[in-house]
């Protein structure tokens, strides 16, 4: 109990002064609304069967960008850790798409997939692909090479060393690309939902706040905020479980 009043604190204090804020006058209501108001305006959505509609369009092309970049991202970053000629060729091209800002490829996704998921998906997939291929290759590339050296001396074909040693000692770096990618993926579902899009969450915080229905537009940004931090705390889960030998 004292760890979890350690740790959510916070955010009591800043909902309550959130509250107090806006309803002293410091700030306006119509710029900031109430969060009791945007409470209320939440339920109202969890009452829209239009609300779940447009989370599930969100959530699908999230789920298929990440699991598209983290299928590819892990296999380059492999093979570019482990092939000399393939680091050479597509090493300098990552290096290069690396840092910059991937919401900015928005209107050429839109012009090469058009407004439907394609472009979204896409651009997800890009944006996740990169940490995910670059943290797979740094951990491939610092595994000790006693362990592959001992695999090889027990019998391990190639093969096997870089899938059962290389790949599995790179787990903890892979896995922090993967959470910097996770982080990414609403990052840029938003963006590009924010932008075209005719269904998801970021086209209903569009919507709203067009509309000028502040308190919903609050209540969509706290649904990817809420997606968002249980995405993060099941994938802390699954790496707890999937380091458990580290401990």
């Amino acid at each position: 109990m004292a760890r979890f009043a350690a740790t959510y604190a916070p955010l009591a204090i800043l909902a309550l002064l959130w509250e107090l804020v806006s309803r002293s006058g410091v700030v306006s209501q119509y710029a900031l609304p109430p969060l009791s108001t945007i409470l209320a305006a939440w339920g109202d959505l969890l009452a829209d069967p239009d609300y779940y509609r447009n989370i599930v369009a969100s959530v699908l092309r999230g789920l298929a960008g990440l699991s598209a970049a983290l299928v590819l991202g892990i296999a380059l970053g492999t093979s570019m850790a482990t092939w000399r000629s393939v680091n050479l060729t597509i090493g300098p091209i990552v290096q290069l798409f690396y840092p910059l800002p991937k919401s900015a490829l928005i209107p050429l996704t839109i012009i090469w997939f058009g407004i439907g998921d394609s472009s979204k998906v896409f651009l997800i997939f890009l944006g996740c692909f990169l940490p995910i291929s670059t943290a797979t290759f740094n951990g491939v590339r610092g595994v000790e090479r006693t362990l592959i050296w001992s695999a090889a001396s027990l019998g391990a074909n190639g093969w096997a060393r870089l899938r059962d040693v290389a790949v599995m000692a790179a787990i903890p770096d892979i896995l922090a690309g993967v959470r910097t990618a996770l982080a990414l993926t609403f990052v840029l579902l938003v963006s590009s939902e924010l932008l075209i899009s005719n269904e998801g969450i970021g086209f209903l915080i569009r919507i709203y706040g067009d509309g000028s229905q502040y308190p919903k537009m609050f209540a969509c940004t706290f649904t990817v905020m809420l997606l968002g931090f249980l995405a993060d705390r099941c994938f802390r889960r699954l790496s707890g479980h999937l380091l458990r030998w580290r401990t």
